[in-house]
């Protein structure tokens, strides 16, 4: 498909969180579980729009997630039952350019209230990355409709997923002004906490023995500019792909050369590709979690505590001192 197509490989629990509880906790997926009930309804595309949904609304807001545990969100089809959920809900949180049957369905629908996390911050084109060894992909990924060369992956960012929490908090306020300031509270501490995790990013990575890392695809580029790191990605498009072997021997060469010694895989992605180079470089594989969704193979219940095990798992490969 386009440049998000080849990342997204996560699940999004269906969920409802309580204030102050970064857990989400999985609600029914019929359409009452979204709409007609006493809160503010709110329907997200997948779990990082949920998430945020869920820490800003507190216990003012129903949050439920149309991408259902062990879908992958980019393939997302939505279902009639999903479109009356979100016809009776009060709002939408979504990620457009991600997942095209949500962008139309919540286009189509008459929700007052649709909240685009791509227009609170800035996106950016990282398709020089993203396509550099695609080989035969190469022509379909670049077919599809204008802007599909940004890259989505923005929630990995403390700073740009901040952004788009200060924004969904203000259209709560807008949305359901009886709890605005219950709203404006829930995100400043949200904000605050991702000011925090940012701080804990750059003084963990700053002083390390290499600053390249390899990955299955390139999912990690708005973490790796934040924090002066390079992110080398193994194969394109298809992160089951087998990369080709004068890939493998590029990055055995560039493994030698930049000290790396880690080959990091999704939890929710075969590690075939990573291991195919990891045993042919001698290097070790490990796991740099996307976050598109928490299952019970996740190193943590929820974002922050996840994100910590990616900086932990980082520090580790690329030497932190």
């Amino acid at each position: 498909m386009n440049v998000r197509r080849h990342h997204i490989s996560g699940l999004a629990l269906a969920a409802v969180t309580a204030l102050g509880i970064g857990t989400l906790s999985a609600c029914s997926s019929d359409s009452a579980a979204a709409g007609n009930t006493d809160k503010f309804d709110v329907v997200a595309s997948f779990y990082p729009m949920a998430f945020l949904a869920g820490q800003i609304g507190g216990d003012h807001v129903n949050v439920s997630s149309l991408t259902e545990p062990g879908q992958e969100p980019h393939d997302l089809e939505i279902s009639a039952q999903q479109r009356a959920q979100l016809e009776d809900s009060d709002a939408a949180l979504y990620l457009k350019g991600l997942q095209p049957s949500v962008d139309e369905t919540v286009e189509q629908s008459g929700l007052k209230t649709k909240i685009d996390a791509a227009t609170l911050t800035k996106l950016e084109d990282h398709g020089d990355v993203e396509h550099e060894h695609e080989g035969e992909h190469s022509e379909e990924a670049h077919s599809e409709e204008e802007g599909d060369a940004l890259d989505p992956h923005v929630w990995l960012d403390p700073v740009k997923y901040a952004e788009i929490a200060k924004g969904v908090g203000a259209a709560f306020e807008k949305a359901d002004p009886d709890h605005a300031a219950d709203y404006k509270k829930n995100t400043d501490a949200l904000v605050k906490k991702l000011d925090g995790l940012n701080t804990q990013f750059a003084d963990g990575l700053k002083d390390t023995r290499t600053k390249v890392f390899f990955t299955n695809h390139a999912a990690f580029t708005y973490l790796a500019e934040r924090y002066g790191l390079t992110q080398e990605a193994i194969s394109g498009v298809d992160p089951d792909s087998e990369p080709s072997p004068a890939r493998i021997k590029e990055l055995q060469k560039e493994a030698k050369a930049d000290g790396v010694t880690t080959v990091f895989y999704e939890t929710l992605v075969s590690d075939k590709t990573a291991k195919t180079l990891a045993d042919d470089a001698g290097l070790k594989t490990d796991v740099l979690d996307p976050l598109e969704g928490i299952t019970d193979r996740s190193k943590g219940d929820d974002y922050f505590q996840v994100m910590e095990a990616n900086l932990k798992a980082l520090q580790t490969a690329l030497g932190a001192k």
